[in-house]
């Protein structure tokens, strides 16, 4: 089952945050970068989705921005 890690209000911190768990070897899918506006606040925001069992790594990892 996928699971929200974070949410974003544009699509770069999203790629940004996608990219940076695919490099630690946890798969990342972002969901709903189509309905956001950039630049007008992301009225509906990115959502950053993972495997449930990967969950608690994804957002430790994010934490630590690595």
């Amino acid at each position: 089952m996928l699971l929200e890690a974070a949410r974003f209000s544009n699509s770069l911190e999203a790629g940004l945050a996608r990219s940076t768990l695919e490099a630690e070897g946890i798969g990342a899918v972002l969901f709903d970068t189509e309905m956001t506006w950039e630049g007008m606040g992301g009225l509906i925001p990115i959502r950053l989705m993972v495997l449930d069992e990967d969950l608690a790594q994804a957002k430790r990892v994010l934490a630590a921005g690595i």
